[in-house]
């Protein structure tokens, strides 16, 4: 055994794994059922790639891996608080503020499941909203989007209970002040509306 490493157990990686055990969209009918473990890969992918839109097409300087990590643990605190139903969060702004500080107090609490040394590495990318501005508009973003996708994927399989929901995220992102959102929108949305068959496959 390595110098400096002790038997004792550290809980923080699987914890992280019951992620698929925490299903989103809890109030409306899924054909498909979403878990955060998914729903976090497809916003560190979309995170990346908005990342990469804007330093390829708009002169930005983001590092898209950093995005991409992000969009990994973005949601990790769900583990402990579930996924909230947006209504729910939005009752009145005392009960928002709280739930945020019940977020951070979750957060903490994975990270206290990590040696102190790799807590220090973690820390950041479990609060990055606290020191990185620039990169929380594009997490946010990316998670509309995804949001957006899996209506988009309901609405295909004939659930209508997901249409209001796509119309209200695709609203918001259609308003975005982020240039790689309305890029993305142009060039790989209309993607997700096809069947297998359709896709262009190049």
């Amino acid at each position: 055994m390595g110098a400096g490493v002790t038997e004792q157990r550290y809980d923080f990686f699987a914890f992280l794994a019951r992620m698929q055990y925490i299903n989103r969209w809890g109030l409306m009918r899924n054909t498909q059922p979403e878990n955060i473990k998914e729903h976090s890969l497809d916003v560190a992918m979309l995170a990346h790639a908005l990342a990469v839109i804007r330093n390829t097409y708009f002169e930005g300087t983001l590092d898209p891996g950093r995005a991409a990590l992000y969009g990994v643990f973005h949601d990790a605190s769900e583990i402990f608080t579930g996924d909230m139903p947006t209504p729910v969060k939005h009752f009145n702004p005392n009960f928002k503020r709280s739930f945020h500080q019940l977020e951070d107090r979750a957060r903490r609490k994975l990270l206290a499941m990590l040696p102190p040394e790799l807590s220090q590495v973690y820390e950041p990318l479990f609060f990055f909203e606290e020191q990185d501005a620039e990169y929380q508009a594009v997490i946010k973003a990316a998670d509309k989007i995804a949001a957006l996708i899996k209506c988009l994927e309901e609405e295909k399989s004939g659930n209508l209970e997901f249409k209001r929901a796509g119309e209200e995220q695709l609203e918001s992102l259609r308003t975005s002040p982020l240039p790689e959102v309305g890029y993305f929108l142009e060039h790989f949305l209309p993607g997700y509306r096809l069947s297998l068959d359709e896709l262009h496959l190049g």
